[in-house]
């Protein structure tokens, strides 16, 4: 079983800054990719950011330059880095891990998701 804990949601002011922390527990070989997602009301979820196991990363248009995505291997955590908040990023943000769970076998697991909300 596998556990991915999100930590560091709240509530900012536009213009604040945010750090979110994913740690990834339980039975498995190794983490692969893994990522940042939200889910604004109404909308789609959608991905924010990724980085592979080397440390290459890639973002969505809208956070580039504002939102750094970091990864620990030894502590099986994934940052993200949230700066120049705007009201338009107030979401529910997912954690995604890709595991490699047995050889051969990879799974795809979430995390129950950390709200942040920017006020105006």
């Amino acid at each position: 079983q596998v556990q991915l804990v999100e930590s560091g949601g709240g509530l900012v002011q536009a213009g604040g800054s945010l750090r979110l922390s994913c740690a990834v527990s339980g039975s498995f070989l190794d983490i692969n990719d893994m990522g940042w997602y939200r889910q604004a009301p109404g909308k789609q979820r959608e991905l924010v950011a990724a980085i592979t196991r080397g440390g290459r990363s890639n973002y969505a248009d809208s956070v580039k330059g504002r939102f750094t995505i970091s990864r620990d291997n030894a502590k099986n955590t994934v940052y993200l880095q949230t700066n120049s908040l705007k009201p338009e990023d107030t979401a529910v943000y997912y954690c995604n891990a890709n595991l490699r769970v047995r050889i051969g076998r990879y799974v795809d697991a979430w995390g129950q998701g950390t709200l942040v909300t920017v006020s105006s």
